[in-house]
């Protein structure tokens, strides 16, 4: 029984053992001369145009939170419809009261102007 899991071990061993040389390797390997022009922020070949310290409107947030709940919607919908055949009429209007339902969130969140960014 645990020979089964022998290669297992091997393999997170080697992860482990991979991780820990190049961890190793950068610090010797690795650059030791540091500067005030080294250390600066770097965005895109252009000077930062925002400090760490800014935050987010939470329109930001509440966008990201609608794109996982769709995003969340649509794991559901592939292996219906990929057993659509199989669940018949039945699977057919389960899935389309979800997605009703699902509808009348958009509908509303879209009535709210939760996806206006203006």
């Amino acid at each position: 029984m645990i020979s089964t899991y022998i290669p297992v071990l091997a393999l997170m061993v080697l992860a482990a053992g991979f991780v820990a040389t190049m961890l190793i390797l950068s610090t010797v390997l690795g650059p030791k001369r540091y500067s005030e022009m080294k250390d600066d922020p770097f965005e895109c070949g252009s000077v930062p145009s925002a400090t760490l310290g800014d935050r987010f409107s939470v329109k930001f947030y509440l966008v990201a939170m609608i794109f996982i709940l769709f995003d969340i919607e649509v794991v559901f919908m592939y292996p219906w419809a990929i057993q659509l055949k199989q669940l018949g009429w039945y699977g057919f209007w389960a899935m389309s009261s979800f997605m009703i339902v699902l509808a009348f969130g958009l509908a509303y969140i879209w009535r709210k102007g939760v996806l206006d960014w203006t």
